[in-house]
């Protein structure tokens, strides 16, 4: 849709000077947002910037402090805990709300079964559900359990639900973060098809491309401010970046450091299989940063868990300075200096109702225990080595790891990691659902972590931020390492060669 027709449309949706505070914590300044009628309308900030508060607020899970909400132009008070879904919006959570017990169906139509003569009529339902997953090209089973989906499956039927309902205005919290490059494409064209139809999104993302192909206007807010809204085709991806950090993002990626080549072996991995994963063999040396690539599910996390202990291996070994490491033992590879960071921070990696300290010290008690009892002053005083070291920022020191940003969550989860002082370092999508900013900073963290001496291995869906990191990028496809690039091989084309299966003399 062009610009100017956006602007011509009738406004759906807005926020009028919106205020709100949690326990006398301000996150958002009078903020204003205004939806169209068939437009996507990004919203755009760092972490901790206020979206996710402002979409709570215009979804009716939040109420404000001050400010008013507009729905066809008329003042409302939405009603709470999703019933707003009867008036027409629907959110797409970033967390996915479903019930991992029931079926896929089930859970399109918990709380609006359709009925027949007084009986849950199935057979419709079940069609209905068929509709919405072929309109995004999705194969789940709509019979399937949802807690037998993968990530992927799983946001599929997230957005499926949102589609099935008509909705009149869907929010879109991050919904590509787990889905491969054709999930995203078949997802965005019927995104727009929708939107023609009349349908507004908001689509909340942190993928500047995503948002540069797909929507009609960005609204960009800082520290819980408005900063600019304009249509999309004004604005490029580096004018974004620098109004939603401002200041210019000159050098996302540090400079790269070549690791010594007769350097030495820290981790070697030796024909090892988990039953997906087959005979991988690698080495990395100290001081490297090693990136892992592939599609979703080419089974990186699954090598990573296992060489980790945190997954048996079925053969292979795996060695830590020449050290063997028995199968599925973490206990004795974290003894050993090994470390994995999940990617998964909300489900594996922190205690969401925990405080930021609870979680740093959680995997290295012994190292601030006196006597069989915590040391609090030891915990403090690891807390405030960590605020500065990872620049974890946060305007109430008691807040739980849940309420903090994505970006404050993620150096929490880093620092926690690095608190039980490995020196092999694996980390898993290092930048997920983070913003542009404190990407910068995550990768600077990782360069600074190498040039002190750890090894670091970074799996990666993102293929410039194994290209812009790595000295070596190795790439999985269907369980096997297929190819290990270095040098100038390091590009797109040739990780995504390796990545589709093509062999070396058929790529054009």
């Amino acid at each position: 849709m062009k610009p100017e027709a956006v602007d011509g449309a009738r406004t759906v949706l807005a926020a009028k000077r919106i205020c709100k505070s949690f326990n006398g914590v301000q996150v958002l300044f009078s903020v204003d947002f205004d939806l169209k009628a068939g437009e996507i309308h990004a919203l755009m900030g760092e972490n901790g910037a206020g979206k996710s508060t402002l979409v709570k607020i215009l979804s009716g899970f939040e109420q404000p402090t001050s400010g008013e909400i507009l729905l066809d132009g008329k003042s409302v008070k939405l009603p709470a805990n999703g019933a707003a879904e009867a008036l027409g919006i629907v959110i797409i959570h970033q967390e996915f709300n479903l019930a991992e017990h029931l079926t896929v169906t089930e859970s399109l139509f918990l709380g609006r079964e359709i009925t027949r003569f007084g009986m849950l009529d199935r057979k419709r339902m079940r069609a209905e559900t068929r509709r919405a997953l072929d309109l995004l090209g999705s194969h789940v089973n709509e019979n399937a359990l949802i807690s037998s989906l993968s990530v992927a499956d799983k946001q599929m039927v997230e957005i499926a639900k949102a589609i099935s309902r008509d909705a009149r205005v869907v929010f879109m919290d991050e919904p590509t973060a787990v889905l491969s490059r054709e999930e995203t494409r078949v997802l965005f064209e019927q995104v727009r098809k929708l939107r023609d139809a009349g349908t507004s999104f908001v689509f909340v993302s942190h993928k500047l491309d995503e948002v540069m192909e797909l929507t009609d206007r960005v609204t960009v807010l800082r520290d819980g401010q408005w900063v600019k809204t304009a249509p999309t085709a004004m604005l490029d991806g580096e004018a974004i970046a620098q109004l939603m950090v401002g200041r210019e993002l000159s050098s996302l990626y540090p400079g790269k450091r070549e690791p010594d080549v007769d350097g030495e072996i820290v981790l070697s991995v030796r024909g090892l299989s988990t039953g997906f994963v087959k005979d991988a063999s690698f080495e990395v040396r100290k001081g490297e940063v090693l990136g892992f690539s592939g599609l979703i599910g080419s089974g990186r996390t699954e090598l990573m868990e296992a060489v980790a202990g945190l997954r048996p291996r079925v053969a292979g070994d795996v060695r830590i300075n020449g050290a063997p490491m028995a199968s599925g033992d973490a206990l004795s590879a974290n003894a050993h200096g090994l470390a994995y960071m999940t990617k998964d921070r909300k489900s594996k990696g922190l205690l969401l109702n925990a405080g930021m300290t609870a979680n740093l010290t959680l995997q290295s008690l012994e190292r601030h225990s006196r006597l069989f009892y915590l040391d609090p002053k030891s915990e403090a005083e690891a807390m405030t080595r960590a605020k500065r070291r990872f620049d974890i920022r946060v305007r109430d020191a008691n807040i739980v790891a849940g309420r903090m940003s994505g970006g404050n969550q993620q150096k929490l989860l880093l620092a926690k990691v690095m608190e039980t002082e490995p020196q092999i370092i694996i980390i898993d999508e290092p930048t997920r659902g983070i913003d542009v900013g404190t990407k910068q900073q995550i990768y600077h963290f990782i360069a600074a972590l190498a040039r002190d001496g750890h090894t670091i291995i970074v799996v990666s869906s993102e293929m410039p931020e194994v290209i812009g990191l790595c000295t070596r990028v190795a790439v999985m496809r269907e369980g096997r390492i297929v190819g290990m690039l270095e040098g100038e091989e390091i590009s797109e084309r040739e990780i995504m060669r390796y990545a589709a299966g093509l062999k070396k003399q058929d790529a054009a």
